[in-house]
């Protein structure tokens, strides 16, 4: 097993970058091997990392499709959808809890 190089933080070089970086440029690590880390120093725990992936390797983001979007706008429905009531909460349920706030504090005053 082969060393990663690993770059102090903001020392990597510019044909670099980590996966939100990527992103933002509109690409994707496409099956890349990870090509280097980064480490941010931190006074009382180990080093923050993250993992380096060439640019020039890297692959546009795959576009969004009919398929895609409806199965997100389902998956997204179904967070939001309270168990215990079966109302759309408005927002995504805490998995602490389990159901929407409302239900949650109804239980627990009972």
């Amino acid at each position: 097993m082969t060393t990663l190089p690993v770059y102090r933080w903001r020392l990597a070089p510019d044909a670099m970058a980590t996966r939100r970086q990527l992103r933002a440029l509109g690409l994707r690590p496409g099956g890349q091997e990870v090509a280097a880390q980064l480490e941010r120093p931190r006074r009382r725990r180990g080093p923050l990392v993250a993992y380096l992936y060439r640019i020039d390797r890297a692959k546009p983001v795959r576009p969004m499709t009919p398929g895609r979007r409806a199965a997100l706008a389902k998956a997204m429905t179904a967070r939001r959808t309270c168990p215990s009531c079966r109302r759309d909460a408005g927002y995504c349920i805490p998995r602490s809890l389990g159901m929407c706030v409302p239900c949650s504090d109804i239980e627990s005053a009972a």
